[in-house]
């Protein structure tokens, strides 16, 4: 395992296509943007384990609402904004007025009045966490033109139904920490069983339609009918073959784990049922809501032997493979105790790096000269 990668020298000219930005879905924006992203994140990681402080936006209010439960998300959203002085606002999606009818837009115009910064969770039905974001981000906006109001609000995506870009992000900068050249490595994306509940497609979907970007051999393993969104697949598809990778599919857990250099096991649900849950939800149908979780749940249950344990990792390359999940990670059921026990300072790691990969969205969308106020505080400290 190599060591960690050192702070790099920001490149304002490429800081500055950051201006204004928000991050929606990963596959929005340029590869180059989304390397300036990892270049800012490391910079202000450096920063923040040296003690400087980087109160850049100070004063600011930066809504984040969570129709979604969270951990890991919520704790790097409220230390991100910390970090750059401004205050974090963390809302339960069901305490807002959109459980009464309110629209995203409207929402978003309402929010536009106060926030200088939004992310949002929604990523439960198919078809409605990214649209959702979307329109959110367009009831902002018209705000803000209506009103010649000259603030910035970005917005960032903090898992939909189609994308989880923060967790795929923070993913590939502890990937990069490994490996000096993720080129022609070989990543497996794979499905594992769970017994605690239905999980949203999006953190394979961001896996994919971002790994594949990089040159490496990017291979999706899941039992049949575990498929994931034809969008995102064929985004996939068409990444690889530009990035001189490679994309596959099995439906063998055996053969994707065969030498591969990193293993990405975690548990999502059924397509064809998480397809069931969109009319349900729509009708507001709680009962039936219910009902098709127990089902997934039932089909989850014929393939509990979809679990990355110590023979499958020693399947991998020279047995030594990187184990990666965006946590929490079913123990015993995603993953064996033992494989756990050997990577959870790796997990760890891994999930440290999201704080900074929202520092570095949110900076980089509000901060004018960004690269010159960063080295000033540098001098000052």
């Amino acid at each position: 395992m190599s060591e960690l990668k050192s702070s790099p020298l920001l490149d304002q000219a490429a800081l500055s296509s950051l201006l204004g930005q928000s991050l929606l879905l990963t596959q929005d924006w340029s590869t180059e943007d989304l390397a300036t992203v990892r270049m800012l994140a490391r910079k202000l990681a450096d920063l923040d384990r040296k003690g400087i402080r980087t109160p850049l936006c100070p004063n600011e209010l930066a809504w984040a609402v969570f129709f979604d439960a969270s951990t890991r998300t919520k704790s790097a959203w409220a230390g991100a904004a910390s970090r750059l002085g401004m205050q974090p606002v963390i809302v339960d999606g069901s305490s807002t007025q959109v459980s009464h009818g309110e629209t995203a837009a409207e929402t978003g115009a309402m929010l536009g009045m106060n926030a200088h910064a939004m992310g949002i969770r929604h990523d439960l039905i198919l078809g409605e966490g990214n649209s959702f974001i979307r329109d959110l981000k367009s009831g902002i906006d018209s705000y803000l033109d209506s009103t010649e109001d000259i603030r910035k609000v970005p917005i960032v995506n903090l898992q939909c139904d189609i994308d989880h870009p923060t967790q795929s992000m923070a993913d590939l900068l502890w990937l990069e920490d490994n490996f000096d050249d993720l080129n022609q490595k070989n990543i497996t994306v794979s499905w594992a069983y769970s017994p605690s509940y239905a999980k949203p497609l999006s953190v394979p979907q961001g896996l994919i339609t971002l790994l594949t970007r990089t040159g490496a051999n990017i291979t999706l393993a899941h039992p049949p009918g575990y498929q994931l969104m034809e969008e995102t697949m064929t985004a996939a598809a068409s990444n690889a073959e530009a990035s001189g990778g490679s994309f596959r599919v099995t439906n063998d857990m055996d053969d994707a784990f065969a030498d591969a250099h990193v293993v990405y096991p975690k548990s999502w649900g059924a397509y064809d049922l998480m397809l069931e849950r969109v009319d349900a939800n729509a009708a507001g149908n709680s009962d039936e809501m219910a009902a098709i979780e127990k089902r997934a749940l039932e089909r989850n249950a014929e393939h509990t032997d979809w679990i990355c344990d110590e023979r499958r990792m020693g399947l991998t390359n020279e047995g030594t493979a990187l184990y990666m999940h965006c946590l929490p990670a079913d123990i015993g059921d995603e993953v064996s105790p033992g494989v756990m026990d050997l990577h959870k300072v790796n997990v760890a790691k891994e999930a440290n790096w999201k704080v900074y990969v929202v520092m570095a969205l949110l900076a980089g969308a509000k901060v004018p000269d960004l690269a010159a106020k960063l080295a000033s505080l540098e001098e000052e400290a």
